[in-house]
């Protein structure tokens, strides 16, 4: 009998891949969101179960653990309010009621679960950042990520499971947010504007397309050797300067890119990537 895995977040930009690529490997994929009518645009909806679940109800279901059929793993890629990350509603509501869930799901019977973090994270710390590296989070959204993952590394005192937090670098593809990088360079490009503005573009970055975050994220996943934290990002820093670039000679477009018009973001270093090493040990690109 396969084991059952429950995805959180699945209509979610990451979360529709992450699932695709579970169902792929042959896993018994139960998919869960707060938003139906999204759910069922993805490719993979009637394919696999899936039960809605709204973490900002009150009548949310008080035994989540059987509510989902008492899954053997969970992939926790849920959260809300992206990408807003300044906002305390990270702080607030968001930690605590993911903690909830989280630890009543643990309590229920749950012995594996794999929660997304992000870079963000390890704050202003340039270069390539391993996962032995203090958190710093300078944002209340990377704040409360760190304060979730501190929660669960406490219950682990007193409950056994296996827990990985997968820190999250940069990605793009299909159904990314709209206000990302390359999402407003394809407006440009279709709306046929002579010109981009960005930022000056010498940050240096570490971006893997989302359907490789997926795979590694499926793959961190379904192991049980390597726990803890686990970058996900490719090792490889990257001018965005030259991110863009390389994009457009990609689809085989031209628009002049003015660069400097937005100031660089304060809550981000100008250089930083992931360390990888850690990741090798446990993912294979196929």
């Amino acid at each position: 009998m396969r084991e059952k895995i429950l995805v959180t977040g699945a209509s979610g930009f990451v979360g529709r891949y992450v699932t695709a690529e579970l169902i792929r490997r042959g896993c018994d994929v139960l998919a869960t969101s707060a938003d139906p009518a999204k759910a069922a645009q993805a490719p993979w909806f009637g394919r696999i179960a899936y039960l809605p679940f709204d973490l900002s109800r009150p009548d949310a279901p008080g035994d989540p653990f059987d509510y989902f059929g008492r899954p053997r793993r969970l992939i926790h890629l849920a959260w809300e309010g992206l990408p807003n990350y300044k906002d305390a509603f990270h702080l607030t509501v968001n930690e605590p009621r993911h903690a909830a869930f989280l630890e009543r799901m643990i309590r229920g019977g749950l012995r594996d679960i794999t929660v997304v973090g992000t870079c963000l994270e390890y704050g202003m710390q340039e270069g390539a950042l391993g996962e032995n590296l203090a958190a710093q989070p300078s944002t209340p959204y990377a704040t409360a990520k760190d304060m979730l993952r501190r929660r669960l590394e406490e219950l682990q005192a007193t409950e056994a499971f296996n827990f990985r937090w997968v820190r999250l670098f940069y990605m793009y593809g299909k159904g990314q947010s709209p206000k990302s990088l390359l999402s407003q360079l394809d407006l440009a490009l279709d709306s046929g504007v002579p010109v981009f503005n960005m930022s000056g573009g010498e940050q240096m970055r570490d971006y893997l397309p989302v359907e490789t975050v997926a795979s590694y994220i499926a793959q961190i996943a379904l192991q049980d050797e390597v726990t803890g934290i686990i970058n996900c990002c490719s090792g490889n820093p990257v001018r965005i300067k030259d991110l863009v670039r390389k994009y457009l000679d990609l689809k085989g477009k031209d628009i002049l890119l003015n660069f400097g018009y937005y100031p660089y973001p304060d809550y981000e270093p100008m250089c930083f990537w992931g360390d990888d090493t850690k990741l090798k040990t446990i993912v294979k690109d196929e």
